[in-house]
């Protein structure tokens, strides 16, 4: 199954206030194997840059403006995508800025049904966790050392593997052959031994001494000197 992993950066956190996206980056999963395409891009958000959000991406108004406006990437980024399911970290958020520019350039929206949200996810799986994106890369062991500050591609590719960790883990697949993957996914057949074949049992051996074995013990016993057994009244 085919799935892509996406975040987005934003001037803000309300498309309906007149907030815009400015980056988005997307990583592409096969039977939750990352294929190693992406697609990334910035856009210019014909508008100004916040310092709030220009603190948390560090996408500046004067870097942004050379970049192409979102309707002129479009194409590019539906065919990316495709008819795929979505996966995304509070997908409603990253769903909610798409649909909008998709909405600006009279395209229509992303089936809600599309989406995969490991919030979600990991909520159910962790209650009472912390669950920012930065802590479960710390409970899979996802190395994040890279992250200073957000970006859209670096974000998506963080939460890929922790994607793969919460739905399974990397034993899921280890190749991209889709026969390797469904064998997978197969019934395991258990072995089971044959058998052995019986073996003749074989007859008792003798343990009891011989009559030179006794008189010979009777002979060693004589010559020892007051023996411990003795004592306790014990005769041989």
């Amino acid at each position: 199954m085919r799935e892509i992993v996406f975040d987005t950066e934003t001037t803000g956190l309300s498309p309906a206030g007149g907030d815009r996206m400015v980056e988005i980056g997307c990583v592409e999963l096969i039977g939750r194997v990352e294929t190693g395409r992406t697609f990334h891009a910035y856009f210019n958000p014909e508008r100004s840059m916040p310092s709030e959000a220009e603190a948390v991406h560090g996408l500046s108004e004067k870097f942004l403006s050379g970049q192409p406006l979102f309707r002129d990437k479009v194409e590019e980024l539906l065919e990316f995508i495709g008819g795929d399911p979505l996966v995304a970290h509070n997908a409603s958020f990253d769903f909610g800025f798409l649909n909008n520019e998709l909405g600006l350039c009279a395209r229509e929206a992303v089936c809600m049904s599309r989406m995969v949200d490991t919030l979600v996810i990991a909520r159910g799986k962790f209650p009472g966790a912390k669950h920012s994106l930065d802590a479960l890369c710390g409970r899979f062991g996802v190395d994040r050392s890279a992250r200073v500050k957000h970006g859209a591609l670096l974000d998506a590719e963080l939460l890929a593997q922790v994607y793969i960790e919460l739905t399974g883990g990397r034993q899921i697949g280890l190749g991209l052959d889709p026969a390797e993957i469904a064998s997978e996914a197969a019934p395991i057949a258990v072995a089971v031994a044959a058998p052995e074949p019986a073996r003749a049992a074989r007859p008792p051996r003798p343990h009891a001494p011989t009559e030179q074995e006794a008189e010979a013990h009777r002979n060693f016993i004589a010559k020892m000197a007051d023996p411990l057994w003795n004592s306790v009244g014990v005769t041989s």
